[in-house]
């Protein structure tokens, strides 16, 4: 059986590592803009994961679907700008 003194060790050392598992948390201790920039991030993959999007078209890939809806412009255009213009992400 465990003495009183043995108790009240056990129970500090509980609260110890209770206060350091808070404070491990990493994502909370983050700048306000990496926390952003994470939830952009995150929320990009959720949107690909529910859409089922796979792997992101290629400039090419994207030129062509332009060309068949007959986008102007679009030879000018890089990679992302088509995506925006074609309403991808």
């Amino acid at each position: 059986m465990a003495s009183e003194k043995q108790r009240q060790a056990a129970r500090e050392n509980i609260k110890k590592a209770a206060g350091a598992a808070k404070q491990k948390r990493s994502i909370a201790n983050m700048p306000k803009r990496t926390r952003t920039a994470l939830g952009k991030q995150a929320a990009a993959v959720a949107q690909r994961r529910r859409t089922g999007a796979g792997e992101p078209l290629t400039r090419q890939e994207l030129y062509e679907i332009a060309k068949r809806r007959g986008l102007p412009g679009r030879s000018r255009m890089g990679r992302d700008e088509l995506a925006r213009a074609l309403g991808r992400s």
